[in-house]
C-alpha cells in the first residue's frame, strides 16, 4: 500500500466511527472499503475490531467528558452477557470461508436497512423504565447482540438502539453512551479471539484506528451538544447512504 491509501484508510476510519458512535452502520462501509483496497473479508472484518475497540474507549471518554450519566450497574450486566455472546460469535466468524461469509454481509446489510426503516429509534418519554423483568430482557437480547456482534459487528448500533429505547425508553444520548460502553466488552474479546486465529492485518487495523477513535471522541461529545434532533438526522443520512449502496452493488 502507498502513504495516501493510509491517508484514506485514516479518513474512512473517522467517518465509520462517527456513524457507529452516533447511530450505527459504520463497518457497512468500512469492511467493504477494506475488501476494495484487497483485505479479504473475513480478514477485513476481523481487522475493523481494532479500530472499533479504540473508538469505544475514545467514544466513553467523550461522553465521560460532557458528564453524560451512564447507568453503571445495568451496562455491566448488559457488557457480561455480551462478553459470552461476543466470544461464541467470535468464534464461528473466525472458522467461516471468505465466501460464506461475503453472502451474509451481504444479507445483514439488507436487514440493517430494514430495521432502521422500521423506525425503532423512539424517542425516551423522560421516565425511564427499569423493572426487574425489563432488565432480565435487556440482558437476554444483548446475549445474541453480543453473538452478533461478534460474528460481524455490521449495524449492531441499530439493534442496540432499538433494545433500549424500547425496553427502557433511555433518550439517544444515554443509549449512545451504554452502546459504546458495552461494545468494549464484546469487541475486547473478539480481538482476542481473532488476534489468536490470525485474522487481523495489523497495520492496517492501527491506521484505521486512528480515525476510528478521532472519530469516536468527535462523534461522542458533538452529540450531547447537538442533541437528539440532530442525532436522528444523522442517522436518516446513515440509512440513505447503506439503502444507496445497496442498490448500486
Amino acid at each position: 500500500m502507498v502513504w495516501y491509501e493510509y491517508v484514506f484508510i485514516v479518513v474512512v476510519g473517522f467517518g465509520a466511527a462517527f456513524l457507529n458512535t452516533v447511530g450505527g452502520g459504520g463497518s457497512l462501509f468500512s469492511v467493504p472499503i477494506l475488501t476494495f483496497l484487497g483485505v479479504p473479508i473475513t480478514q477485513a472484518n476481523a481487522t475493523a475490531r481494532v479500530a472499533i475497540l479504540f473508538q469505544n474507549f475514545s467514544a466513553v471518554g467523550g461522553f465521560a467528558s460532557k458528564n453524560v450519566r451512564l447507568p453503571l450497574r445495568y451496562s455491566l450486566i448488559l457488557g457480561s452477557v455480551s462478553l459470552v455472546g461476543g466470544f461464541i460469535g467470535s468464534r464461528l466468524a473466525a472458522t467461516i470461508n471468505d465466501e460464506l461469509f461475503n453472502q451474509l454481509f451481504v444479507g445483514v446489510m439488507i436487514l440493517s436497512v430494514v430495521l432502521v426503516v422500521w423506525d425503532p429509534f423512539r424517542s425516551g418519554t423522560g421516565e425511564v423504565k427499569m423493572t426487574p423483568a425489563r432488565m432480565a430482557l435487556g440482558a437476554f437480547c444483548f446475549f445474541f447482540i453480543g453473538i452478533y456482534g461478534g460474528f460481524v459487528q455490521a449495524g449492531i448500533g441499530f439493534l442496540v438502539i432499538g433494545v433500549l429505547s424500547l425496553l427502557h425508553q433511555y433518550d439517544l444520548v444515554t443509549i449512545n453512551y451504554i452502546k459504546v460502553f458495552v461494545a468494549i466488552v464484546y469487541t475486547g474479546i473478539s480481538v482476542i479471539v481473532f488476534a489468536l486465529e490470525g485474522k487481523i492485518n495489523w497495520n492496517i487495523g492501527l491506521v484505521l484506528a486512528i480515525g476510528h477513535a478521532l472519530g469516536g471522541w468527535y462523534a461522542s461529545r458533538w452529540s450531547v451538544r447537538a442533541g437528539e434532533k440532530w442525532i436522528k438526522r444523522v442517522m436518516v443520512i446513515s440509512v440513505l447512504a447503506m439503502a444507496l449502496k445497496l442498490w448500486f452493488s
